[in-house]
């Protein structure tokens, strides 16, 4: 799932949306970037006080205008004790002509990092306003335009965009300090608390429920809605995953193991079929991936498990295919005995051309500084549009919104050393393993078979490929009458998928789709 690597990256959810994992699964800084320092308040003895700004305006969708209240305020939570510990902040949109709210679907979004705050989905995807960026281009620096959003989904539902503490104006409090909520259950815990007190004091447990995350924040929906339920009792109605990773095992490139190589590679294969570099390129994308998907899933993944004892033979006729999937040369293939980490494919794609290839968006590219590189020194596809959007946001948050004027929004965490903690209840064996909330969603979709979850995949995420979300959910261990509940959607772009406008309105109609059918008695 908008966001410092091995190589010193930033990267951009999620998300939206936007983040790096490095092969260790060492603590890394959010995908999108951020501010240098978290303002955290001295514990001083006097009580956090909550803020709160409303405001009032209207939007028109689909030929009806819709007049709402933004709510932009800060949620104190506190410990067992009833110790202050944190003030989350948040920004609701409310529809405000409607007679009994306690009904109406109210859902609740953020980007993942880990780290990272909600303002890429805020800025990019279904709240009221947008802001204007260059499709698959760098968007010029400011004066940057910030628009109505047709898209917005206040026709459907409530809208509460959250930002986890340390991130945006969400900073720890009283004697606690923002690490002490950078961790998988930590993070789970403290969101949880938010939302049921945003639902108590809003008069909101009876509205059908909905979690919306990007990125990381796909990893967040699966823990969150299995706590929610099993700890709170605040059941959903359904889960949207933008750009999914329950299972990080499956997107890192471990020494020894294939199985992401198997699972990127038809994310390759789309982003070099987009680049036109494959010497026969196919007309129709889609059978193109399918072809793909096929030879990944046999004669590719029976080769690597072969590993060293390969034959020279199988590993050059391998080579040959993965050539015509990829556009990477036969005896780059057979040099990297037939596997390519990410952070190389970036840099290799291109190279002839003198560009990197983006990460998150592979349609977006940018001038490679060193061309003799092994791998890709940055995600061009950060650098496009972050300016923007963290630019467009700050004005937005102190003209429109009139909050946070003397404040510094933390656009993404500053870890400064601390890791996230990757620890999780539920994890079993005796050994450490890849972070995965597999369990987590079997958990929360046996125990409310109502629920309903949705997966958008971008064709050009090199983040979290869309064919590692299909090995995810088809490895959930679901009985089959559950399986029905869970829906994959693709669309032609990458992570941010919402960054394209014809991809944004594809979403909207999705997730609109979706909301209807799971709040069907």
């Amino acid at each position: 799932m908008k966001k410092m690597s091995q190589l010193g990256i930033l990267a951009a959810m999620f998300a939206c949306t936007n983040f790096w994992l490095s092969v260790s699964l060492a603590q890394e800084k959010d995908e999108k970037g951020g501010d240098k320092k978290t303002e955290q308040p001295a514990d001083t003895g006097e009580k956090p006080k909550e803020e709160i700004s409303v405001t009032e305006h209207a939007i028109k969708i689909g030929g009806q205008t819709i007049p709402y209240k933004a709510t932009a305020q800060t949620i104190l939570l506190k410990d067992e004790k009833g110790a202050p510990i944190a003030l989350v902040y948040s920004t609701a949109y409310t529809r405000s002509d409607v007679k009994d709210p306690s009904t109406r679907p109210i859902s609740f979004l953020y980007n993942g990092g880990p780290g990272s705050s909600s303002l890429w989905l805020h800025m990019g995807s279904f709240a009221p306003r947008r802001v204007v960026t260059v499709n698959a281009g760098i968007t010029p620096p400011a004066p940057y335009k910030l628009l109505d959003n047709p898209e917005c989904l206040l026709d459907r539902s409530d809208l509460v965009f959250i930002d986890p503490v340390g991130t945006g104006f969400s900073v720890a409090v009283g004697k606690s300090q923002n690490k002490d909520f950078w961790g998988v259950d930590s993070d789970v815990k403290s969101l949880a608390q938010f939302i049921k007190i945003y639902i108590t004091r809003n008069n909101r447990w009876n509205s059908p429920k909905f979690l919306i995350g990007e990125s990381y924040g796909t990893f967040r929906n699966a823990a969150l809605a299995n706590y929610l339920q099993g700890n709170e009792n605040v059941y959903l109605n359904g889960i949207v995953m933008i750009s999914s990773v329950i299972d990080l095992g499956t997107i890192s490139f471990y020494p020894g193991q294939d199985l992401a190589y198997v699972l990127y590679l038809p994310s390759y294969a789309a982003t070099a079929w987009y680049h036109k570099v494959l010497k026969d390129r196919p007309e129709n994308l889609t059978a193109f991936l399918d072809e793909v998907r096929a030879f990944a899933k046999g004669e590719y993944a029976a080769a690597l498990m072969k590993g060293d004892a390969v034959s020279a033979v199988e590993k050059a006729a391998v080579a040959k295919k993965l050539s015509r999937y990829t556009g990477l040369s036969e005896d780059y293939l057979v040099k990297a005995k037939l596997r390519v980490r990410l952070f190389q494919f970036m840099q290799e794609l291109q190279r002839d051309r003198g560009l990197t290839t983006g990460r998150l968006d592979a349609r977006f590219e940018g001038p490679t500084y060193n061309l003799i590189g092994e791998a890709a020194d940055y995600d061009p596809q950060e650098t496009a549009i972050s300016g923007a959007f963290v630019g467009a946001f700050n004005g937005y948050l102190r003209e429109e919104l009139k909050f946070g004027q003397d404040k510094n929004y933390q656009v993404a965490a500053n870890f400064d050393g601390h890791h996230w903690d990757w620890k999780h209840d539920g994890d079993f064996g005796y050994f450490p393993g890849s972070p995965s909330v597999v369990l987590d969603l079997a958990g929360a979709m046996i125990a409310n078979p109502k629920l309903k979850v949705e997966v958008e995949n971008g064709y050009y995420d090199l983040a979290t490929p869309f064919m590692e979300t299909e090995y995810s959910m088809e490895h959930l261990g679901i009985p089959d009458e559950l399986r029905k509940n869970l829906k994959l959607k693709y669309y032609e772009a990458g992570h941010m998928m919402y960054v394209r406008d014809e991809d944004l309105a594809k979403l909207k109609a999705n997730v609109a789709a979706f909301i209807d059918s799971a709040t069907k008695p």
